[in-house]
């Protein structure tokens, strides 16, 4: 069972339960306060405005007492996918470094928006080839990677970062970032691969009818990992 980790302000909880059972798998909204459920092959920390994004978005989420067994899953190998709040909820804990802030404009942006695949040997990139470019819906007014020099260099010499903001095609450029992150990262892998968070929302990208399928792709890595 995928449990779906929902938090007072969360509002993709359903969206992401919706995508996950339609790829065939039991997935769940588990209330934080219920602990996380014993029999959870996943985990999904999902999108939306955890406590209002007050102090800092996902700041108070992450000191809720379930993210202590989150990342105690997470260290035993359970994967965890962090969306939107949920990566900053990610960075807040310590799942992955770094941390999201007030996007460079100010302002609140959701668009779909394009990705190049960086690291096509993860669990949530392994239906993809390296280099391609994905399309994904991004909503975020906290979006903005940050983290120190060095640090970014460890990441890409790890091969810890999964995706960057790209043009149509596949060229990393400031226009292209909708949030000014650093080095244009909008998902990076945590200390094992099968932790990840990334800031657009894969669920949202599942149907034809809803502008995409990337998103499916991405989460069809996500059932393979919990499932086997």
């Amino acid at each position: 069972m995928i449990a779906v980790c929902q938090f007072g302000g969360s509002n993709c909880d359903r969206d992401a339960v919706l995508a996950l059972r339609d790829l065939g798998l039991e997935a769940e909204r588990v209330w934080h306060a219920d602990g996380l459920p014993e029999d959870a092959d996943g985990v999904v920390l999902p999108g939306g405005f955890s406590y209002g994004d007050y102090l800092r978005a996902g700041a108070m989420a992450a000191r809720a007492p379930v993210l202590r067994e989150i990342r105690a899953a997470a260290a035993e190998g359970v994967p965890v996918l962090g969306i939107c709040n949920g990566a900053q909820v990610g960075t807040e804990t310590g799942l992955v470094p770094g941390a999201f802030t007030t996007n460079a404009s100010a302002r609140f942006r959701c668009e779909h928006v394009h990705l190049r695949v960086e690291n096509a040997e993860t669990p949530w990139t392994e239906g993809f080839e390296p280099g391609e470019v994905l399309t994904l819906p991004i909503a975020h007014g906290e979006g903005r990677f940050e983290i120190g020099e060095d640090a970014l260099a460890d990441l890409e010499d790890d091969d810890r970062i999964l995706f960057r903001y790209c043009n149509e095609t596949g060229e990393v450029t400031d226009e292209a970032n909708p949030n000014g992150s650093v080095g244009g990262v909008a998902g990076l892998l945590g200390e094992r691969e099968r932790t990840a968070v990334l800031m657009p929302h894969p669920e949202r990208a599942t149907l034809p009818d809803l502008g995409g399928t990337d998103g499916r792709v991405i989460l069809q890595g996500f059932a393979s990992e919990a499932e086997g």
